[in-house]
């Protein structure tokens, strides 16, 4: 794995465990999914003004890549969701 798809999934179980409750993974993708896209046609439209075919490809690219971390950061809070519930039933089975 790269180094920033480690930091996102990394990102995603902090953000799990910290944040109380479950996440709303449904919403998660879906900005996610819209970030990519707009990512992808900012570079498409200046690709297709620069005249580049470089340019277009990497906007398909960053799509990919988005969604790539989208769905790493999706697992890290699913993982960070599940460590916080066995902290909090060892609290609760400890406590009197």
């Amino acid at each position: 794995m790269a180094l920033l798809e480690t930091l996102t999934f990394v990102l995603g179980i902090i953000y799990g465990y910290v944040s109380p409750g479950r996440e709303n993974r449904g919403a998660l993708l879906r900005k996610g999914l819209m970030i990519g896209i707009v990512l992808a046609i900012i570079l498409v439209v200046l690709g297709l003004f620069v005249g580049g075919s470089i340019m277009t490809l990497s906007g398909v690219a960053i799509f990919v890549e988005v969604v790539i971390l989208t769905v790493l950061f999706i697992i890290g809070t699913w993982i960070g969701d599940w460590l916080e519930g066995r902290s909090r039933s060892r609290v609760a089975k400890v406590s009197p």
